[in-house]
C-alpha cells in the first residue's frame, strides 16, 4: 500500500499551538487532523469560488 501522506514542518507560536490542541481536542480531532480538516475547508472555499484546481498541469 502505498503512502501519499506528506510530511510537513510547520513553525508557529508554541501558546498559539498550545490552544489550537485544545481546540482540536474539543472537536475530538488530534491537532494533525484539525490541520487537515482546515485544508480541506480552505480548498473547497478557493475552488468554489475559482473552479477546480487541476494538478495535472
Amino acid at each position: 500500500m502505498e503512502d501519499n501522506r506528506l510530511r510537513y514542518t510547520l513553525r508557529i507560536n508554541k501558546d498559539l499551538f498550545e490552544k489550537f490542541k485544545y481546540v482540536a481536542g474539543a472537536n475530538g480531532r488530534s491537532a494533525n487532523k484539525e490541520i487537515e480538516q482546515f485544508i480541506k475547508k480552505h480548498v473547497a472555499q478557493y475552488e468554489e469560488k475559482f473552479g477546480k484546481i487541476d494538478l495535472d498541469d
